[in-house]
């Protein structure tokens, strides 16, 4: 039976399970990893409104704390001090209590902000094909990394670079083209099945 059937014909369980979801979570957050384009920003503000929790997206809290745009830190100072500055803000924003943080497309190949979520929080990774990445990122053209006479190659190399490194997340959900209500669903009943599982490593680690 599907997820999606399982949920609809037990609606009464939903709020339990939910409560259970929050209960186990403790002071983690729920963090979102992917490629530009998987949809962190739009699932992950979803899920948090379903839970009732914070949504911070981490690259606006960088532009914040920065006073300059992502493109503009990219030009200015280059990638390895972008990636030193979103640690830094990742790391305080997850100290911060329970909450859905979304992070940029780069921040999980860092091997110190994968510790710094996994002591703060459950990952999840929102995992898309090429097809519907490029149609997503096509409507946002001043994406620094596919500034490129091929972006669909781009894509393709980062996919390749990046998808055995967001396979650690703890929980991995595919997304498409549908209703983001549906997948923020999904992505919750995986967070139940992952975090309320019997005998459970989360489990028994919530706290």
């Amino acid at each position: 039976m599907s997820k999606r059937r399982m949920m609809s014909e037990a609606p009464e369980n939903t709020v339990p399970r939910q409560a259970e979801l929050l209960k186990q979570l403790g002071s983690r957050s729920i963090v979102f990893v992917g490629l530009m384009g998987a949809g962190k920003t739009a699932i992950g503000r979803r899920v948090a409104s379903v839970l009732h929790l914070p949504f911070t997206d981490s690259d606006h809290e960088i532009e914040s704390v920065s006073r300059m745009t992502i493109p503009e830190l990219f030009e200015r100072y280059g990638e390895p001090e972008f990636r030193a500055l979103e640690q830094r803000v990742i790391h305080r924003v997850l100290e911060s209590g329970p909450q859905v943080l979304s992070t940029g497309g780069g921040a999980f190949m860092n091997a110190q902000t994968q510790g710094i979520i996994a002591d703060h929080g459950v990952s999840v990774w929102l995992k898309a094909d090429i097809d519907t990445l490029m149609e997503r990122v096509g409507k946002k053209p001043t994406r620094p990394l596919l500034q490129n006479p091929d972006p669909r190659a781009v894509m393709e190399r980062l996919m390749a670079e990046r998808y055995p490194v967001y396979a650690k997340a703890d929980v991995t959900v595919p997304t498409r083209d549908e209703r983001k209500e549906i997948i923020a669903a999904e992505v919750i009943e995986e967070l139940v099945s992952y975090l309320c599982g019997q005998g459970h490593p989360a489990t028994e680690n919530a706290q």
